[in-house]
């Protein structure tokens, strides 16, 4: 089983979903484990001595599963002069600007990204898979969307921000701009951060499934999820007590996201 979750923009719930859907395929009986090809991130979480995005090892938590570098194995921390420092497979290979990396990335990142998905697939029922950014980012070399999702063979979930306004263009916007063969893969959307009358929200739901042939599984509120800034995963006095702190925002957010989104409908797409 896997699937993936993408977003029309950065910040659009990618990280929270995929979260949630994480623990929601546990629950389910499923040995379940997260995965981001490659993470932009200032914050990052120590896994037996190897370094991954914080936001993979809340989502390991999330999926009862152990952190792993398999679970993102190409993390960008920025350093704020055009350069960002590359940590791959959980070691750093050190600063690399833009151009650098882009060719990096072009010439073995989707090798890497091949090998992280074989091993956590021979080790797990179910892959609960995140995109970077948009998939609609046609300027860049994207490994971190589309092609993750085809290296992976799972379907694609597109989350859109109804805070922010725009949702119904982003929606649109970005399945015109991918090819046909990446536009097929997408299943289902769902809305995120929505504040409002759900009755006034139907008639563009029903109008937004129309136009793309994509349905609308699931409108989820805007509430706050309060899950860690820095990490807090270890072990001992104050971490632990913040440990069960994440494990309660995880167990809320799940139940959130259970009761707003048709996940037996992403269930039966993951399989």
């Amino acid at each position: 089983m896997r699937v993936m979750v993408q977003g029309t923009s950065s910040g659009a719930g990618k990280t929270t979903l995929a979260a949630a859907l994480c623990r929601i395929f546990s629950d389910a009986g499923y040995r379940t484990a997260p995965f981001k090809a490659q993470n932009m991130s200032r914050f990052s979480h120590r896994a037996r001595g190897l370094e991954i995005s914080r936001a993979q090892a809340v989502q390991a938590r999330a999926a009862r599963a152990r952190p792993s570098q398999d679970m993102n194995p190409i993390l960008l921390k920025p350093r704020g002069d055009s350069t960002s420092e590359v940590v791959v497979m959980g070691r750093s290979m050190g600063a690399m600007d833009a151009g650098q990396y882009y060719r990096f990335a072009a010439e073995s990142g989707m090798g890497i990204v091949r090998e992280s998905l074989g091993r956590l697939a021979a080790e797990h029922e179910a892959l609960v898979i995140e995109g970077a950014g948009s998939p609609a980012e046609i300027n860049i070399h994207d490994i971190a969307n589309m092609a993750t999702a085809r290296a992976a063979r799972a379907p694609v979930l597109l989350v859109a921000d109804m805070e922010r306004g725009g949702a119904f263009a982003s929606v649109a916007g970005t399945l015109a701009l991918l090819p046909a063969r990446d536009r097929a893969r997408v299943r289902g959307c769902v809305m995120n951060r929505f504040r409002g009358d759900r009755e006034i929200l139907e008639p563009g739901l029903r109008r937004i499934s129309k136009m793309t042939g994509v349905p609308v599984l699931g409108v989820v509120p805007s509430v706050r999820v309060g899950l860690p800034e820095e990490d807090s995963l270890g072990s001992g006095g104050r971490a632990a007590r913040t440990a069960r702190g994440v494990e309660k925002k995880i167990a809320a957010l799940a139940k959130t996201v259970k009761d707003s989104v048709d996940t037996g409908a992403v269930m039966e797409l993951a399989r």
